[in-house]
């Protein structure tokens, strides 16, 4: 007992160990008892660098939309002058009432909505074949669409259009739709997001007795929500500003799309009309903010889960 007790008895000069309680040593593997001003540090110059960035992004819509109210002159002047001096209506008066903007407007919605819809129908149908379907020369076929990603678009601009010519499809909306109804990107976007989605969904359809179609069109297009949102603001955007093709395809007027008939029409005999350009624009960028907005969650969620930069 002598022996036993002297064992347990403290070194002379040495302070006793703390015993931790389990609660203790459980905050302590939590890391809460820990001091937060390393994991807390401010970020006002993370927010200083964001706040830069949104008005430099801000600042050259905002400069459209109030010289949208502004003369050709006020416009020109030098120093110019952020706010208009008097607002004026002229410019989208001379938009909505000289000019065919109806016949311009319903061009560009309708090879913007057809192209849109092609890419999102061909795009998948690829996409789903690529990533969940084995046959011969897969891997061929997706390198070539990795190839075709990296070629330019003017590269292939003269080949197309004399493709074009030769099936007598100038001045036509086939024309102007048929050459951009799938695109590389579609191919690969759709390919991406298919490839996370379980095999086992597929199986058990097959063992169900689905054909490829139905399990195409019931199970993997209702899960495709996110791809589809940015495969559509992707396309849209580029079918509504799309200038170059539409100009050389497009001969007369009544098949003019809105960017074309915006940079023909707001040339004047001396000099531009800046102010009629800028009231087009605001016009032009109206629909695409309307669809971003509307698919703004899935198109970040779509560009998340495919992995694209």
């Amino acid at each position: 007992m002598a022996l036993a007790s002297e064992m347990t008895a403290p070194i002379a000069g040495e302070a006793p160990k703390r015993t931790r309680s389990p609660r203790g040593a459980r905050r302590q593997a939590a890391g809460l008892g820990r001091s937060p001003r390393r994991s807390e540090r401010p970020r006002w110059w993370l927010y200083i660098v964001l706040t830069v960035g949104v008005i430099a992004m801000i600042i050259p819509f905002v400069w459209m939309i109030l010289g949208s109210f502004k003369t050709t002159t006020e416009i020109r002047q030098y120093p110019t002058e952020f706010l208009p001096r008097e607002a004026t209506f002229e410019n989208y008066v001379q938009l909505f009432g000289r000019l065919d903007f109806a016949t311009f407007f319903m061009n560009s919605i309708i090879v913007a909505v057809f192209v849109t819809l092609g890419n999102i129908v061909f795009s998948s149908m690829v996409g789903y074949a690529l990533a969940k379907l084995e046959f011969r020369g897969k891997r061929l076929l997706f390198g070539l669409v990795l190839t075709t990603l990296m070629v330019p678009g003017v590269v292939t601009f003269v080949p197309l259009f004399v493709l074009t010519a030769n099936l007598g499809l100038v001045n036509s909306y086939p024309g102007l739709i048929l050459p951009f109804l799938i695109t590389p990107l579609g191919v690969f976007l759709m390919r991406q997001f298919m490839l996370s989605l379980p095999d086992d969904i597929i199986e058990a359809a097959r063992i169900d007795g689905a054909s490829e179609w139905r399990i195409f069109l019931r199970v993997i297009m209702p899960l495709c929500g996110p791809a589809v949102a940015t495969l559509t603001i992707l396309t849209f955007l580029g079918s509504w500003n799309n200038f170059l093709w539409p100009l050389v395809v497009a001969t007369t007027e009544d098949m003019y799309t809105l960017p074309v008939a915006l940079a023909l029409y707001s040339v004047g005999q001396n000099a531009a009309q800046y102010g009629l350009m800028m009231a087009g624009a605001v016009v032009v960028v109206v629909p695409v903010l309307i669809v971003f907005v509307l698919l703004q969650r899935y198109f970040v969620q779509g560009i998340a889960l495919t992995g694209i930069k």
